[in-house]
């Protein structure tokens, strides 16, 4: 289950930002958001079709815009402007959830040694609440689109998130001198090139860089079905509990997200 205390910080952060815009008499939008998701991890080979396949979960999330282009308070005084026909502010709460497993050549079930019997025991699980803004950019008029016109609006975003993780792992792998099965406090119970501490259950705080893409299918004149895919990319390598730091370790933990939404406009 998500953690109650980032999940009531993070509504409490949504439901001020949305107050806040509102006092400007901007209009509002809500949704919600859900999909799979890909975890790109220390788990597995990351170039490996198998690992990418095998490491899916799934994600959830409510999401609030920002309409510049119509606010209650109009007056002739209010000027069009590039900004407002083609920008929008997105804001997020989101949750996803994935199982990982290592896969490819090393767990192979050719692979007999100790250390391919400690990788097939390794699993773990990825938990992450995330609240972030991003800024959407639509290459045709918002307030055209409004209009039916066109039916179909795609779109491109970038935002930063900050995540609360808390991952889990476990291990069915047991050393000769292990007190007990699965010990996941017992480094000898993981694979044996991992330096002391590479995993790591603990839960924190990361900020994340967000990118996606899309479009909005008009439904009605205040209802809009969504698709998106979504790039994200941590700032830290333990968000999954692992962090083994070989060479092959190049890169931060990171994830795609294929999710599909229904739009509601409030004002």
């Amino acid at each position: 289950m998500p953690n109650l205390k980032h999940l009531a910080f993070a509504f409490f952060l949504f439901v001020i930002t949305h107050s806040v815009y509102s006092q400007f008499g901007f209009s509002n939008e809500l949704g919600i958001i859900a999909g799979p998701v890909q975890f790109r991890s220390d788990f597995g080979s990351r170039t490996d079709s198998d690992t990418n396949k095998g490491n899916m979960g799934v994600g959830i999330g409510i999401i609030q815009y920002v309409n510049f282009s119509y606010r209650k308070n109009y007056s002739y005084r209010f000027k069009e402007t590039f900004f407002i026909e083609h920008f929008k502010v997105r804001n997020e709460i989101s949750w996803n959830r994935t199982e990982l497993n290592h896969f490819g050549r090393w767990v192979d079930p050719s692979k007999t040694s100790e250390d391919a019997k400690r990788l097939r025991g390794h699993t773990g699980v990825a938990k992450n609440i995330d609240i972030g803004t991003q800024l959407e950019f639509y290459p045709y008029s918002i307030r055209g689109f409004e209009s039916f016109t066109p039916l179909i609006s795609p779109f491109a975003s970038v935002g930063v998130h900050y995540t609360f993780y808390s991952p889990e792992v476990s291990t069915t792998y047991q050393n000769s001198n292990a007190a007990a099965i699965g010990d996941v406090n017992d480094a000898s119970n993981f694979y044996s090139l991992w330096d002391p501490g590479s995993v790591d259950a603990s839960s924190g705080g990361a900020f994340s860089l967000v990118s996606s893409v899309g479009i909005r299918y008009k439904v009605g004149k205040l209802s809009d079905l969504m698709l998106d895919l979504r790039w994200q990319y941590y700032f830290k390598d333990t968000i999954d509990g692992l962090d083994h730091q070989l060479d092959s370790n190049k890169y931060n933990d990171w994830l795609l997200w294929l999710n599909v939404g229904y739009i509601f406009y409030l004002d």
